[in-house]
């Protein structure tokens, strides 16, 4: 047994994680400072470097604490200890530039200002009283001014605002909340904010912010610089600031998302639970969706019309808290519309310059700064379930560009996601990196802003991709743009795109693979082994490959994605394909004109334009028609929505549900056609919309728990996974999870991913880089 040392040791560690732009060296220069220890702290590129020198129980104290008391923003995922020779330092703990070695540190993400800045930036007597762009170590943007790593200031867009004697002082203090702190600046040195509208002449600073406040006040629309990109903001109370606004930016009846001057406001839209509350007012401060009260305050009726839930969110930078007005300040709009800068289809507007001519006609004036915006980032967007837990649904601001860790390790690769919500993720070894919320691929301005986006991520991960992961749709943009990205030099793998969404999920949940999943992928598209549009499937799944275990009985999809945008042409479709009349008095056939219903029935019985589908997303659709909720669709999954929207104000008390039949067995067909006479019967007896929408919400959720039962007993396996897009319905997900959990099942469900298309990334990567190189095309 060795004896404990009894002279001073001396030990070197190093740390992993996002240790860096989170006032990590000062932290540990106060933790030596506490323990009494020598020694010296340095960034590096793979972390933090320490090497610390006194009495062993010092030491192994000193080790203890920075385990497990790191700063507010850092996140440790591994410290390496090696012991070395004492040199009998005694001197004072030293912090080191940063070492510019190869390596891979972690960049933390933009954080919404904290306590402490707020106070400063109210203080009349503080140097930055009403400073726009107050930050500190703990709060500020990181991911969106980052240029490269690691990260110091002239790897930002700060590199060209040079410091003040009292910022430099502030910088170099090691004891200051402020201690390389890379976007610190304040009013003598900082950026400044430039409010333009035509034929007006400009204003800045403090006078652009009281202009700003003014026209929105007035029923303006403002368009405002943020960290990530511009947003297009106006009065939430003023119903024709609001109309104006939707009618500009081509929105149709899709919600707006608000922000409210603070957490009283927001609690006076929506009743909010206790987790709900946390989100909003936690570091990353995404857009909650909540449940919004009837009526919603004086919320103008056109912000969020049809629909129960209100996207909310609290201001997350000084400029946002300043638009809203400090104490003293002339009253403005305390509810604000604050929506993604950029026309319909465009990727969002970060660019000064490109905002003045994008959003020319959108907004009526341009509050912006002079600090330019390095990574684009959108707001990102989630749900809280009644049990507490969030499930993101953009994935954006405030997470990107944290890594999540794979629980397999992978080759070098860059998945590009799909073409609706497309996310690109890159990944190594045990670490993936998504990037933020592109969008959808649908011009060339997307695309371009896909391909700077994966060139930024490069810059900050050090990830040199040797292999390119796409969908396997043959006319995806995002599937060409891989094609050319991976040319004659680098392979090129494509996914299915349900075997990526499973894949997701278990990557989420840690799982290795050893085990297959039953996995449960219900969305609007997703191209099939067999050329037809897929997307109610059930695979048994893991990996390295899946099997088709059941599936939804395909429908003919009329004039094929052209078609979505029509309820009901999809639910005659289905009605069609079950051998039902088109009653006259049906609310799909109501919906039509006459010489539509003509050419629509020659186009079914000639099978022209007409891909087959199992997609469960335009069963939802054609249900949402059935049931006389929505015939024609303004904007992605209008019809799904409003249907969920219907089925939550139905009796709670009502238990019935429509049922499915159960064909075949390899793969089982799953019959949507008895449910489609139950709801007609119902309809003939003038059941309301909201019983037949929770009706067939229950009988989807119970014909997924009877083909897992089947599954369950044809292969042993107990563990489900929920993933695509229809699994962002609240009221199924959680149906669904309730019904297999009493039936003893292991139920994943997403959380920081996606269950969207904004998650198949980094199943495409999970798929692709474990694969044997031989499998790639």
């Amino acid at each position: 047994m060795t004896a404990p040392a009894t002279g001073p040791v001396r030990r070197r560690l190093t740390v992993h994680g996002t240790v860096q732009g989170v006032g990590f060296r000062p932290y540990v220069h106060r933790l030596a400072a506490e323990t009494g220890l020598a020694g010296f702290v340095g960034n590096t590129g793979d972390g933090v470097l320490i090497e610390v020198e006194g009495p062993a129980a010092e030491v192994d104290r000193f080790c203890a604490l920075l385990a497990h008391r790191p700063p507010p923003l850092a996140t440790v995922t591994r410290v390496a200890h090696e012991d070395l020779p004492a040199t009998g330092a005694a001197g004072p703990f030293a912090i080191r530039s940063t070492e510019r070695a190869a390596g891979r540190a972690q960049l933390p993400p933009d954080t919404a200002t904290c306590a402490d800045c707020l106070r400063e930036l109210a203080d009349p007597a503080d140097r930055r009283h009403r400073h726009p762009f107050v930050t500190c170590t703990h709060c500020g943007p990181r991911f969106t001014i980052a240029t490269g790593m690691p990260y110091d200031r002239a790897a930002t867009t700060m590199s060209g605002f040079p410091m003040c004697p009292d910022c430099a002082r502030e910088y170099g203090d090691p004891a200051d909340r402020r201690f390389h702190a890379q976007p610190v600046a304040c009013p003598r040195c900082g950026p400044r904010l430039t409010l333009t509208r035509p034929g007006v002449r400009p204003a800045r600073d403090a006078d652009a912010l009281a202009a700003a406040r003014d026209l929105l006040a007035t029923g303006r629309i403002v368009a405002v610089k943020g960290l990530g990109g511009y947003h297009l903001a106006c009065d939430a109370t003023d119903p024709e600031a609001v109309a104006r606004l939707r009618e500009r930016k081509e929105r149709g009846g899709k919600a707006f998302a608000v922000m409210c001057a603070d957490l009283a406001v927001a609690e006076g839209l929506a009743d909010l639970t206790p987790a709900e509350r946390a989100a909003l007012t936690g570091p990353r401060r995404p857009i909650v969706l909540v449940r919004r009260r009837t009526p919603a305050g004086e919320l103008a009726a056109q912000v969020c019309p049809g629909s129960p839930h209100l996207g909310i969110m609290l201001p997350y930078t000084p400029v946002h808290t300043l638009l809203f007005g400090l104490p003293g300040d002339p009253p403005g709009p305390r509810v604000l519309v604050m929506t993604s800068g950029n026309r319909s289809g465009e990727p969002i507007v970060t660019d000064d310059t490109e905002a003045l001519t994008r959003l020319a006609g959108l907004a009526d004036a341009w509050l912006a700064h002079d600090r330019p915006i390095a990574g684009p980032c959108d707001d990102s967007l989630l749900r809280v379930r009644p049990d507490g837990t969030e499930q993101v649904l953009r994935r954006s601001r405030g997470y990107v560009p944290r890594p999540l860790r794979l629980p397999v390790p992978v080759r070098p690769a860059l998945a590009v996601g799909g073409d609706l919500k497309n996310v690109p993720c890159l990944g190594e070894g045990d670490l993936a990196w998504f990037g933020p919320h592109i969008g959808d691929m649908g011009d060339l301005a997307t695309l371009d802003a896909a391909r700077r986006a994966e060139r930024h991520l490069t810059r900050l991960t050090h990830v040199t991709p040797r292999l390119i992961a796409a969908d396997r749709h043959p006319g995806y943009h995002s599937t060409r743009w891989a094609r050319r990205r991976a040319g004659a030099r680098l392979p090129l793998r494509l996914v299915q795109h349900h075997h990526a969404h499973i894949a997701s999920t278990m990557a989420e949940h840690g799982l290795d693979g050893t085990t297959p999943v039953i996995g449960v992928a219900f969305d609007g598209t997703g191209y099939g082994d067999d050329g037809t549009v897929w997307g109610g499937e059930i695979l048994l799944a893991d990996y390295t490959g899946y099997r088709r275990f059941a599936h939804l009985t395909p429908a003919p999809l009329p004039g094929g994605d052209a078609g979505v945008a029509n309820p009901c042409r999809l639910a005659l479709a289905r009605l069609w394909a079950a051998g039902l009349p088109w009653a006259a008095d049906l609310p799909s056939v109501t919906a039509c004109s006459p010489s539509e219903l003509a050419l629509l029935r020659q186009q079914l019985d000639r099978q022209v334009a007409c891909v087959p589908t199992s997609s469960m997303g335009r069963l939802f659709d054609a249900v949402a028609s059935l049931a006389g909720v929505c015939h024609r669709a303004g904007y992605e999954a209008q019809a799904a929505l409003e249907l969920e929207a219907a089925a939550l104000g139905a009796r709670d008390a009502d238990a019935v549900a429509y049922p499915f039949g159960l064909t075949g067995g390899a793969p089982l067909a799953c019959d949507p056609a008895p449910m489609l006479r139950a709801l007609l019967a119902d309809r003939r007896r003038h059941t309301p919309a909201p019983v037949l929408a929770a009706r067939f919400h229950r009988g989807v959720a119970r014909a997924v728990t009877e083909i897992c039962r089947r599954a369950r007993a044809a292969t042993g396996l107990g563990t489900v996974a929920l993933t695509g897009g229809v699994f962002a319905n609240a009221l199924l997900e959680d149906k669904c999870a309730a019904l297999l959990g009493a039936e003893g099942f292991t139920v994943l469900r997403h959380g920081e991913v996606p269950p969207n298309d904004g998650g198949l990334a980094l199943g495409q990567l999970m798929v692709a880089a474990t694969a044997p190189h031989h499998e790639t095309e």
